[in-house]
């Protein structure tokens, strides 16, 4: 939340739990960084190695939408145990069993990912609405943190390529104004869309991971026998509405 026409600052972070290392602006790290207020995105061009990423001046009152998709980079799992690990904390489609039937070894293999976040800003007022912008998966908020009553929660819908994605696990990371980080999960329902339990004066991020078999041109270039992409959404609830 912030003021209208002041420096708005913000840091491309790796880590977990609300907590890591910000990244300095690398452009063969990054496909999309761009600004969305009432119209169209608006491209951001950081300079090569600007840390913070983003250092702009704030729009006119209202929600701005600040848009990250990375590159396309790849991990290395050199023990089974862990991607297993992976998939039954996300709670994807893969296996032991599913995973040696298609002939992959069960260490050495390689899993490609693709980040697409979205972070909800309040300038002023914070009036408006976040809406689709068609990244491959995406979460979209269906009402109003900053203006909205948190009461009910808050609903959003996830997307896969063109459509809402059903049954599908979002993980809520949820900050107290103590800095306590507390992790819960919840499901969408037929139409893609899940109520997020919101509290007046607490942060959240939330993340809805797709697991796939990579495409050959994706599998030729990376060596990856698996793709994740990962859809990403981080907001605040202020104190009172």
């Amino acid at each position: 939340m912030v003021a209208p026409e002041t420096r708005l600052v913000v840091d491309i972070v790796n880590g977990q739990k609300f907590r890591g290392h910000s990244l300095p602006y690398l452009p063969n790290a990054t496909t999309t960084l761009a600004k969305v207020a009432d119209g169209a995105p608006v491209e951001l061009t950081p300079r090569p190695g600007d840390r913070p990423a983003v250092d702009i001046e704030a729009e006119p009152e209202g929600l701005l939408v600040l848009v990250y998709q990375s590159a396309t980079a790849t991990l290395t799992y050199r023990e089974f145990d862990k991607f297993l690990a992976f998939v039954a904390h996300k709670d994807l489609p893969a296996s032991r069993e599913i995973h040696l039937a298609r002939g992959l070894p069960e260490s050495g293999f390689r899993e490609s990912y693709t980040r697409f976040s979205k972070a909800l800003v309040a300038v002023g007022d914070g009036a408006g609405a976040d809406r689709r912008l068609g990244l491959e998966t995406e979460l979209v908020a269906l009402a109003n943190p900053y203006t909205d009553s948190p009461e009910g929660g808050l609903p959003v819908r996830l997307f896969y390529r063109d459509a809402p994605r059903s049954d599908a696990q979002i993980e809520i990371f949820e900050k107290d104004p103590e800095g306590e980080v507390y992790i819960t999960t919840t499901r969408t329902d037929g139409q893609g869309v899940a109520r997020i339990p919101v509290q007046p004066g607490h942060f959240y991020m939330l993340d809805a991971v797709v697991l796939r078999e990579p495409g050959p041109e994706l599998a030729a270039e990376t060596g990856a026998v698996w793709e994740s992409l990962w859809a990403n959404l981080t907001f605040a609830v202020p104190d009172a509405h």
